[in-house]
């Protein structure tokens, strides 16, 4: 968050699991269409909060499995853990906040009463969330009589119920709602206030999110029925909480254009990604520029010929190109390269994305530009820090060419495959 110099411009605080992420997505193609979206306008000026009910252990899973950004924020364990940025640091305060009223060992003591109560796995259980697998059916009477036993033990709880299946036990003061509040006041405090927070759900521990004050809200279509039923019963005719028509991250997309909220078509919506493109800044030049390199090694170019004339155009006679494995090699060889690849990964799932962009005017129309650049080929993934200096040109301040490229391995990926890695 250090690079706002004031108030975000757009805060989205999205769960995952079936929001963000679509399980039954195995292309991650919505998912993909959102991070280009975030990444070309928003990343500069904006928060991305991510809201989830998993612990940070299947957390952490779930960004190896999935092509997730880094969010600017991210609030675990159904509101009851906050981090802040790539490294994840906590929250100190806010745990703080929550030992009010609050003994996980009564908690335990209480619930071994409920043969219907199955404790979940070990990483599951948080400082400050007890998490069981409950039977639908059985759901609303154990939620009962379990809250007046607690209550008799002088705890302040919550016990929220979700995704037809599981029952967390939290303090009273925590929850996603309760969370998203903490964090809007300490944004506020430092004048990075956003102007205007979406937040994006599809079970019945989201539904919290919809009751922070003067947020916009979306229920993703294939919101589930506990969320669907507190829609209809406390928001129907709020015109500031909608029920998309589209799947997980598309509906996020969806909602942006319905409130107003910025661009939401996404650069992957847009065929023509090289020839024929307005570039709006230096992030939006990059998103563009690996889209095109992903369709073309995937053969998707139409005019192969035509459009390797335009990328010629756009790299400098000049410029040169460091390989993650620290070969330098003039930017005008690499690009020869890159023509003979053409469709080489035709017959394979491959995918490119970019995350966490930043860029600096370092001169009068020159920009350093600075992001991890992820490729995605079969079941395997890598992905490296990559720096780009671009000028832009005189008689076209939005048109840039590129002068020089410098990328390195990102740690802890495993093996490299640097013969398939390209630029």
């Amino acid at each position: 968050m250090d690079r706002l110099n004031g108030a975000a411009n757009l805060m989205i605080v999205s769960d995952l699991d079936f929001t963000m992420v679509d399980h039954d997505d195995p292309e991650n193609l919505a998912l993909l269409r959102f991070n280009a979206l975030w990444e070309a306008y928003y990343r500069h000026d904006s928060l991305l909060v991510f809201s989830t009910g998993r612990s940070p252990t299947i957390y952490g899973d779930l960004r190896k499995q999935k092509p997730l950004l880094t969010p600017d924020v991210t609030i675990m364990s159904v509101g009851t853990e906050i981090t802040y940025g790539e490294t994840m640091v906590p929250d100190d305060g806010w745990k703080q906040y929550l030992d009010h009223k609050w003994d996980s060992d009564v908690v335990l003591e209480e619930t071994s009463k409920f043969p219907e109560l199955t404790l979940q796995s070990e990483t599951e259980q948080r400082p400050h969330k007890v998490s069981f697998y409950l039977e639908k059916g059985k759901a609303p009477n154990v939620v009962k009589a379990l809250s007046k036993c607690l209550e008799k033990r002088g705890l302040d709880v919550k016990i929220i119920y979700s995704n037809g299946i599981a029952l967390d036990v939290l303090p009273q003061a925590a929850g996603k709602g309760r969370a998203l509040a903490f964090l809007l006041e300490k944004l506020n405090a430092d004048g990075l206030g956003p102007r205007n927070t979406l937040v994006c759900g599809d079970s019945g521990n989201d539904a919290e999110l919809f009751t922070v004050p003067e947020v916009n809200g979306v229920l993703v279509s294939n919101a589930q029925e506990e969320l669907l039923h507190w829609y209809t019963e406390n928001a129907w005719s709020n015109p500031q909480i909608i029920h998309a028509t589209e799947r997980c991250a598309a509906g996020i997309m969806q909602a942006i254009g319905n409130f107003s909220l910025g661009p939401n078509v996404s650069p992957r919506d847009i065929g023509d990604c090289m020839s024929s493109r307005k570039v709006l800044g230096p992030s939006h030049e990059v998103v563009m520029f690996y889209i095109f390199y992903e369709r073309w090694r995937r053969g998707e170019v139409e005019n192969p010929k035509q459009y390797m004339q335009n990328l010629k155009s756009v790299f400098h006679s000049t410029g040169n190109c460091v390989h993650p494995s620290g070969v330098d090699q003039p930017m005008h060889q690499v690009i020869d390269t890159l023509e003979k690849a053409f469709g080489d990964k035709k017959d394979q799932y491959y995918r490119v994305w970019i995350d966490g962009v930043s860029f600096a005017e370092v001169s009068l129309g020159s920009w350093l530009v600075k992001f991890d650049k992820w490729e995605i080929s079969g079941n395997k993934s890598q992905g490296c820090l990559t720096k780009v200096l671009v000028n832009s040109k005189v008689d076209a301040p939005h048109h840039y060419t590129w002068m020089h490229l410098h990328q390195t391995w990102l740690d802890g990926l495993g093996e490299k495959d640097e013969v398939s890695w390209l630029l």
